[in-house]
């Protein structure tokens, strides 16, 4: 067993821009035609010049062994760069869903290549780097459609389209989004997740409300509202700027129909009516939806966003 003190070398770790290269490579092909390449290589290289970090830097392992102080020494929480087949390599690092370390996992954050169905034993077994830790199961990306990997538990997927594209899809009448101007139904909100939650046992584990903080970063963005249904208060619609998979993006934060309003179609509205109160056609709607929430997905693709892709959990034994 992969001990602490015998983590693989750096020695030949990418830089962050070799990183984003890698991860290029492994996106969905209709992803390559929304976005200048040399732009999202530099958003991606941004993004991995944390991984570097993580590989690298002792200090900060120091701070999050005692940040999350799950037992092993402060250099079992580096990421790792460490071959995997003779054609494949990976970057690993130990997680923790909900930061809770009683559920770590093996995060494939980078691939030198995509993954395949056959380089998941081999995964596996790099990723006893982490045995420390005790991790039951690894994720790791692919662009390919669920169908390909059906016998794995997902996690979640992300749907994207050009807001341009989005805009022209029909809306009900009387369903009308405006500017949130505060926080105060939150509550609301909060009790409309209660209910589907009461209703399906299993949608914790696959969506939940955004923080009040959260929901406040949004206001000051101008990018949440309050959705309306026939004059009522209907629900929350919401995103934040950010790059998503290196895409320059308005990404959803909160998709929310209250109770009254759910089971009358009207969910793939309001990925139309966002679209249409964003100003930047050229950016992309995007956002993720667990793979086990099919009313979501649904509701997303019926709006016009693809499915791009996602990770999935693989067993560790």
């Amino acid at each position: 067993m992969t001990t602490t003190d015998q983590l693989p070398s750096t020695t030949d770790l990418p830089t962050a821009a070799e990183l984003a290269a890698f991860t290029l490579e492994a996106q969905h092909p209709a992803t390559h035609g929304w976005m200048d390449r040399a732009e999202r290589l530099g958003n991606l290289t941004e993004e991995h010049e944390f991984d570097v970090q993580l590989a690298t830097d002792l200090d900060l392992a120091a701070q999050r062994a005692e940040f999350l102080n799950a037992g092993p020494a402060a250099p079992a929480y580096l990421n790792v760069w460490t071959p995997v087949r003779s054609d494949l390599h990976a970057m690993l690092s130990i997680r923790f869903e909900g930061l809770d370390v009683t559920k770590p996992f093996v995060d494939v954050s980078v691939t030198s290549r995509p993954v395949t169905r056959t380089d998941l034993p081999a995964l596996a077994d790099a990723a006893r780097v982490y045995a420390a830790f005790h991790p039951p199961r690894l994720r790791f990306w692919s662009a390919a459609p669920q169908v390909d990997w059906a016998d794995l538990d997902p996690d979640r997927r992300v749907l994207a389209a050009p807001v341009g594209d989005l805009r022209g899809h029909p809306v009900p009448d009387h369903l009308t989004l405006i500017p949130t101007r505060d926080t105060g139904r939150y509550a609301d909100a909060q009790a409309a997740y209660d209910a589907v939650d009461a209703a399906h046992p299993h949608h914790p584990q696959e969506a939940r409300l955004l923080s009040a903080e959260d929901l406040q970063e949004c206001i000051d963005a101008g990018t949440m509202f309050d959705v309306h249904w026939r004059g009522e208060w209907a629900g929350y619609a919401g995103t934040l700027a950010y790059p998503q998979l290196g895409l320059d993006a308005q990404v959803v934060q909160e998709l929310l129909l209250a109770p009254h309003a759910r089971g009358r179609g009207l969910g793939a509205a309001l990925s139309t009516l966002l679209a249409r109160h964003l100003p930047d056609a050229e950016q992309l709607l995007s956002g993720t939806i667990h793979g086990r929430n099919r009313g979501a997905l649904h509701a997303a693709t019926r709006a016009g966003r693809q499915d791009v892709g996602g990770w999935w959990w693989a067993p560790l034994r």
